[in-house]
């Protein structure tokens, strides 16, 4: 049943922030009602069955990696780009499996995150003030008055992108992209470390060792080695596109079918506003970024609001503390958190407390913070009797320099090589690899010492 007192445009009579400033509000109604009477992307039960997957994470049970760019582009709707970004997570959760000996959830940034809040209203070139880029859903980054001006008719190419992008997925996934018979299909041209070809060779041999012999003295063929299947995310921001696709099923109860997976971030996560009143009201699985400066009385309070009936895999914490900051606050968290009674699941996001600015204005996150804030989680969730159950990252399947350090030891100086993001820093394909060997060590000396 939906949550009392809530509709799909509930939201209306809260403070709606990180909304953009649209000037005809006509335009907006008109196109969330053609974007109403578009077919979904998503359907009820794979929303229900990525729940059921991440209350057995919260447990221990199985491990999400979540994934994908920082922000997706309209004119990177392209079929490399998109198998190359599943061919980095098919990478990454093939080493995990191995590893950590669990199976893995995937989580993809893609198919609608089209949408990115922003620290300021407006910035400024040349003496020029115009309103900040928002990400393709919203407006253009090319500064000019017509590219910044907030499109409501964006949201209709949004959608269709998303939709291509979700059908080339689903396509790949079924199609045996990610048949378990051939991972050295899975090109390592963008590894330049002869340790990680190595490690990367190991697992794929010893994973073809394991299905030969289990089809040897198996009488029936083993299912489920050729496809494999992906879940999508994005950050619930657009409220007028996210009550587009909030529809009601069967059973009066409403589903975002935009995506499997929205989430609320940092900047919108207040109790008393209107993206918490949207959300609560979704039978989604429900994520929620969290910052070092989070109230953990307001935690609980949107806890409360999201979670009033304490529904394993209802929600996911999606910490962004900083590697400085970590030590600090996540202690504290988890402690409220567990006092609340909120069966959560705990995932790590490292990239977004490790931003710095650079003085030629570029934006960047050193690989050895990522590391650090994630090697403190897993350690602090260990000391606190909790369970650290994933982790998020911004990642790209092309060969960016956008994050030093790293096997391939980018410096400050590699950054111009290659920097394509408009908005934050990705790791790039074999930083993200190398990022998942380090959590398969991590889990190993974890376990060893446990049993030393």
């Amino acid at each position: 049943m939906s949550a009392a007192g809530w509709s799909p445009a509930s939201w209306r009579s809260f403070d709606a922030r990180q909304q953009p400033p649209f000037e005809d509000e006509a335009d907006v109604r008109r196109v969330q009602e053609q974007l109403s009477m578009f077919p979904p992307l998503v359907t009820p039960w794979e929303v229900d069955r990525l729940q059921t997957h991440l209350a057995e994470a919260s447990l221990g049970k199985r491990f999400l990696l979540q994934g994908g760019d920082c922000a997706e582009r309209f004119d990177e709707c392209r079929p490399d780009i998109i198998a190359n970004r599943l061919k980095v997570l098919l990478q990454m959760s093939l080493v995990l499996i191995y590893g950590i000996r669990l199976p893995v959830i995937r989580v993809g940034r893609f198919a609608g995150q089209y949408a990115k809040p922003r620290s300021a209203d407006f910035e400024g070139q040349n003496g020029q003030r115009l309103p900040t880029y928002r990400g393709d859903m919203v407006n253009s980054p090319e500064f000019g008055r017509s590219e910044r001006r907030a499109a409501p008719e964006r949201m209709l190419t949004a959608y269709e992108r998303s939709a291509m992008t979700l059908n080339y997925v689903r396509a790949l996934g079924e199609g045996g992209f990610a048949d378990l018979h051939h991972p050295e299909y899975w090109d390592l041209g963008f590894v330049t470390s002869d340790r990680m070809r190595e490690e990367y060779q190991t697992i794929v041999d010893a994973i073809l060792d394991a299905l030969r012999f289990m089809e040897a003295v198996s009488p029936n063929p083993i299912s489920e080695t050729d496809r494999v299947q992906f879940f999508t995310s994005h950050e619930a921001l657009l409220l007028p596109y996210e009550e587009a696709f909030t529809r009601p099923d069967g059973r009066n109860a409403y589903y975002n079918l935009s995506t499997h997976f929205p989430w609320i971030g940092k900047r919108t996560n207040t109790p008393d506003g209107a993206h918490v009143e949207y959300i609560r009201g979704l039978r989604n699985p429900i994520g929620l970024k969290v910052g070092p400066d989070q109230s953990p009385g307001d935690l609980v309070k949107v806890l409360d609001h999201i979670d009033p009936d304490n529904v394993p895999g209802r929600v996911t914490l999606i910490t962004r503390l900083g590697a400085n900051a970590i030590e600090q606050s996540l202690p504290r968290l988890i402690d409220v958190v567990s006092s609340s009674g909120h069966p959560v699941l705990w995932i790590c996001d490292p990239m977004h407390g490790n931003t710095l600015t650079l003085d030629n204005g570029l934006k960047t996150r050193r690989f050895e913070h990522i590391l650090a804030e994630l090697e403190q989680a897993f350690d602090i969730h260990h000391a606190c009797g909790s369970i650290l159950g994933g982790v998020h990252l911004e990642l790209t399947g092309e060969n960016v320099t956008e994050c030093t350090g790293g096997a391939r030891g980018l410096g400050e100086d590699d950054l111009l090589e290659a920097y394509e993001s408009q908005v934050d820093p990705r790791l790039n394909a074999e930083q993200s690899l190398e990022l998942a060997f380090s959590i398969v060590r991590k889990c190993r000396k974890m376990r060893s010492d446990l049993q030393g």
